[in-house]
């Protein structure tokens, strides 16, 4: 959420910003409008107060004086039922500014392109080679459906569409790979591990900027209203929600894998084949909370952590700063991680690394208490570290065979028990 004074003194940043994002600027003439009315009823109800406290004691001196104070008394009512009656438009002004609020996205770092959509992308740097064939390689789904490692059909018949059914190696080949990602995140780029819930409330995900703008894309339960998350920055953003953090703590660095689930809305016609765009899929998520100061230099990190997965797998890839209008709605800014599948012939996102500066640690109410004991809202950040329904295709069409096999990347091999090629049975 936007800061209201940010807006109040910069309402022409704050315009530009959203306008960047295709969002109306002239929303934000309206909450000018709202938040300068609810301001007067401030003002008003201070004044009534003031008033009403200084004749209380007016009263207080009359009647020790033995002096008639019906009269003043009535017309305390009269201004004490004005309060209530104040404060209850109050309330509901507020309630309708922060409706409001919740709608205005976060606004672009000055580093940020704009543009309307991923064609304004730029790429920033490319790393490793694409790998050379001597024969045609083919796309993950058809090398997954002969090895027998991967069954959609089958999978539709317990749910539906765009769910898959892992087995024998390719599931052991999953977990490979989430353990792998931990193993690196946690030992050698300084993450805690936690394993969070995979339901939220709404106020969760309203903190994090998936609410309510985007409630038709989440599966949500009901009684208790409950949502399954689109990403595990959900619970790991909102593990400091409320919370007041030291200084001295900053920065702290959280890890979890967690399944995630997502409606894919609006992608049906595109990516139906293999299983990169899935309703359930599972991620290992990098989050931060880091000083204001320090926020963009820990961006840098970050995507540095999520790169360092795809160097060791040694799978060519691509980092992509995206423009304005191809950002989420909470981002400030935003690097793509792409990863090149040679059957496919395309690069897939694999990774998204985002810094939303203050924009989620002001919804969950996140401080921390500098060493001039002021208070301040802290910087979240977070990234794929990563999703594996983008990089298990990615291993199966750049590690195939001819005969389609496919060839365990040496530092998965620890965690697949020594299997160093995956064949048909």
């Amino acid at each position: 959420m936007l800061d209201i004074k940010k807006i109040r003194d910069n309402p022409q940043l704050v315009k530009d910003g959203i306008k960047k994002k295709g969002v109306s600027p002239e929303i934000i003439d309206e909450i000018l409008e709202i938040d300068k009315k609810r301001r007067a009823l401030i003002a008003e109800v201070e004044q009534l107060k003031a008033k009403n406290n200084k004749v209380s004691d007016e009263i207080a001196k009359m009647k020790k004086e033995g002096k008639d104070t019906t009269k003043i008394i009535t017309e305390m009512k009269e201004v004490t039922n004005k309060i209530k009656q104040l404060d209850a438009d109050l309330q509901q002004i507020e309630s309708n500014l922060n409706s409001k609020l919740l709608y205005i996205p976060n606004i672009p770092h000055e580093s940020v392109p704009v543009g309307k959509d991923e064609t304004a992308n730029i790429e920033i740097r490319k790393w490793g080679e694409k790998p050379q064939f001597k024969f045609k390689p083919k796309p993950h789904w058809e090398i997954a459906e002969y090895l027998d490692i991967l069954d959609n059909e089958r999978a539709a018949k317990i749910t539906g569409t765009r769910f898959t059914l892992y087995k024998g190696l390719g599931a052991q080949l999953e977990r490979a790979l989430i353990n792998f990602m931990l193993d690196i995140q946690t030992k050698e780029n300084g993450y805690t591990e936690v394993f969070p819930p995979i339901l939220v409330n709404r106020d969760s995900m309203t903190n994090t900027g998936q609410l309510p703008k985007f409630e038709n894309d989440l599966f949500e339960t009901k009684d208790p209203d409950f949502f399954l998350i689109p990403t595990a920055e959900v619970p790991v953003t909102n593990i400091h929600k409320d919370e007041i953090l030291k200084e001295k703590d900053l920065p702290i660095y959280y890890t979890a894998y967690t399944p995630c689930f997502r409606k894919e809305a609006g992608a049906y016609s595109k990516d139906i084949k293999g299983i990169v765009r899935m309703h359930q899929f599972n991620k290992v998520e990098l989050v931060k909370f880091v000083h204001p100061d320090t926020s963009y230099e820990e961006l840098e990190k970050l995507v540095n952590n999520a790169e360092s997965i795809l160097q060791k797998l040694n799978l060519h890839y691509r980092v992509v700063l995206l423009c304005s209008g191809d950002m989420s709605f909470a981002s400030s800014k935003t690097y793509d991680i792409e990863v090149w599948h040679p059957g496919a012939e395309r690069y897939w996102e694999t990774s998204s690394c985002s810094n939303f500066e203050d924009f989620q640690a002001r919804r969950a109410r996140i401080k921390f208490r500098d060493k001039n004991n002021k208070v301040n809202f802290v910087h979240t950040l977070n990234g794929s570290g990563l999703a594996t329904s983008r990089l298990l295709p990615a291993i199966i069409e750049n590690y195939q065979t001819e005969n389609m096999e496919v060839i365990i990347p040496e530092p998965l091999r620890p965690y697949m028990g020594g299997i160093d090629i995956i064949k048909k049975k």
